[in-house]
């Protein structure tokens, strides 16, 4: 997006308020010109609020639909369970972050590494999810909305939720 932009307008100094993960749709905000990249930290450290889609009883090892899905031999879970569940994930955390993601770690960012089948250790990242509701579900499908702190990654989250619930998740459409 952003080199379609430098294009566009012919301007070097163009930025954005934070990677959307490729499988996303909804708000990238982008900073045009000098004056506008250099408050465009502000809204970098904004909460956010994500729409998601989660499949339950499978795992994927990208945590999202785009990578090897491995189906489970389960029961469906209840929605009282996947309710529960929820609960236990709001609020302050420590979150891995996932190997698919643009987070740079030693100057290199964690996708290019993956994709070349290259794992390294992650530290935690102190998280806050402010809201995690239900907003509909039937198995497998569940519709989660996510209030959260920047650096929060929802198909991390998507998975350590199938992970408590025993039965596996990935996230299968997001939109910020």
């Amino acid at each position: 997006i952003i080199d379609k932009l430098r294009r566009i307008t012919g301007l070097k100094k163009i930025g954005h308020a934070g990677t959307l993960d490729p499988l996303a749709s909804g708000l990238l905000i982008c900073a045009i010109g000098r004056a506008a990249t250099k408050q465009i930290d502000s809204f970098v450290k904004q909460d956010k609020v994500y729409e998601a889609e989660m499949m339950l009883g499978a795992t994927s090892d990208t945590y999202d639909s785009q990578g090897v899905v491995i189906v489970k031999d389960c029961e469906p879970v209840s929605r009282e369970l996947l309710e529960q569940a929820l609960v236990k994930f709001t609020g302050e955390q420590w979150q891995v972050p996932p190997m698919y993601s643009a987070k740079k770690v030693g100057g290199q960012k964690l996708y290019e590494l993956a994709r070349r089948g290259i794992e390294i250790k992650r530290e935690p990242c102190r998280i806050i999810i402010t809201r995690l509701e239900l907003m509909s579900y039937e198995w497998p499908k569940v519709q989660i909305r996510v209030a959260c702190s920047t650096g929060t990654y929802i198909r991390s989250l998507v998975s350590d939720i199938g992970q408590e619930l025993g039965v596996g998740a990935y996230m299968s459409a997001l939109k910020r």
